[in-house]
């Protein structure tokens, strides 16, 4: 597959590394040689040193003959003609980074296919998403649906309280279990564990589940005493935070904190929520803190443009006895430090954008596909098609690749958990975990 980026931004340079790992035909256009230079030098890629909207250096660059072209440049006006261009020469399909939501309303939708743009990325939506999720279930560091909640994924710090560690996984994660451990973090290390692991106290664990074993899995992790979120404070009122107050669910009530007047009065305007108060002042001051009641608060949310802001915000916060954290970082260095200082749901803008737009590329029938930053993995779901290799034989006798394992399937709109017995059968929504592994290498036996 031919794949134009256009733009080496954040998340243009986070695409072209994930990309890279996958042995396409790769060029990374930007007019910012420093840029290019930086990624080309530790990946395998072409780059084109040029404005992005330049005609004659998409005709260079071969564009006519491009399976995917990517626009994720800063400037969405930008992203936009690129890929108007783009789709004009010839590219089979574009797609374009924006900023603001107007072009994502489904009323625009027919005008933007005729634009010639097939997928429009708007990262403060999927972060709000991601926030939302967090939210729902505070005992949850990060929570993956998929097929709507038919199979569950929940990456779980474990504690004290965990009524599971130190026992060989096999004694615990049978064919009859309904859950499975697909990997464990444990400090710097990603394990995708055997029957002989166990679970220590302080890793964070990634279970396979069906929806109504969830508060099984909250049984045996030791966190039933964790309240449900009710009372939401949000530090910052950018695009993320707009997103994220107005997806609000119902039962929930939320404190949005800015410091700039001015912005605090537009928000009044734009976010029309009754479960959503303004407060104009500084999320980190403490004693504005405790007059707002964070004393009542069950989750504290840190959305500035800084991520050194964000994090001590929220170990601010989880001091004052907020459980629930979530902080935006953006830098991969500052979500390690969020890690090991316990914040407890990272959220990285351009992680998540880089993660919808890579399932574009993937030639199996792929649903979803997620980056596990704090993992270094990508989740996905394969629909396994009739006569591929992964229907012909026994989960156990597929000789899968280490660091791939299959955590669950989709059959119909019945979820079930994978064991080593398991036969896959065509039309099986799969969900594959892999760690370090070229997801070429899993996508082969689902074709």
């Amino acid at each position: 597959m031919k794949i134009i980026i256009a733009g080496a931004s954040a998340i243009g340079s986070h695409l072209a590394r994930l990309l890279s790992r996958s042995n396409q035909d790769i060029i990374l256009i930007d007019d910012n040689a420093e840029k290019l230079n930086a990624i080309s030098s530790d990946y395998d890629l072409m780059t084109l040193r040029a404005a992005p909207n330049d005609i004659m250096a998409l005709k260079d660059a071969g564009v006519e003959d491009t399976d995917l072209f990517i626009a994720v440049t800063r400037d969405e006006n930008i992203n936009i003609n690129c890929c108007v261009i783009a789709h004009a020469m010839g590219a089979r399909k574009t797609v374009a980074q924006i900023d603001h939501y107007d072009y994502i309303r489904p009323e625009y939708e027919a005008i933007i296919h005729k634009m010639g743009i097939d997928t429009l990325i708007y990262p403060e939506m999927l972060a709000a998403r991601d926030i939302i999720n967090g939210l729902k279930m505070s005992w949850v560091r990060q929570r993956w649906d998929v097929l709507s909640g038919t199979l569950v994924m929940l990456g779980i710090k474990l504690r004290e309280s965990c009524e599971i560690l130190n026992q060989p996984l096999k004694h615990l994660c049978g064919p009859k279990d309904p859950y499975h451990i697909v990997a464990i973090k444990r400090g710097e290390e990603t394990i995708i564990p055997g029957g002989d692991d166990e679970l220590m106290i302080y890793d964070i664990a990634y279970f396979m589940t069906m929806k109504n074993y969830i508060p099984f899995i909250r049984k045996i992790v030791g966190k039933e005493h964790y309240v449900d979120v009710k009372n939401v404070m949000i530090m910052g009122g950018g695009k993320t935070a707009v997103r994220a107050a107005l997806t609000l669910p119902e039962y929930m009530n939320a404190k949005l904190i800015e410091i700039d007047e001015h912005r605090c009065e537009y928000l009044n305007e734009v976010i029309d929520n009754d479960h959503v108060m303004m407060i104009n002042g500084d999320g980190r001051d403490q004693s504005l803190l405790i007059d707002e009641n964070i004393g009542n608060t069950q989750a504290f949310v840190a959305l500035t443009g800084n991520a050194e802001t964000n994090i001590l915000a929220c170990l601010t916060a989880k001091r004052m006895g907020v459980r629930k954290t979530i902080a935006m970082v953006e830098s991969t260095n500052y979500a390690n430090m969020a890690e090991s200082l316990d914040i407890g749901t990272i959220i990285n803008k351009k992680v998540l954008a880089a993660g919808n737009i890579y399932q574009m590329m993937l030639d199996a029938d792929v649903q979803n596909i997620r980056f596990l930053m704090s993992v270094n993995a990508d989740v996905a779901e394969f629909t396994a098609q009739r006569g591929s290799k992964v229907t012909r034989k026994k989960v156990a006798e597929l000789g899968l690749p280490r660091g791939i394992t299959i955590g669950g399937l989709v059959r119909g709109k019945t979820g079930m958990l994978v064991s080593g017995g398991t036969q896959i059968e065509a039309g099986d929504n799969v969900v594959v975990f892999c760690h370090n592994v070229n997801m070429k290498n899993i996508e082969k036996f689902f074709t």
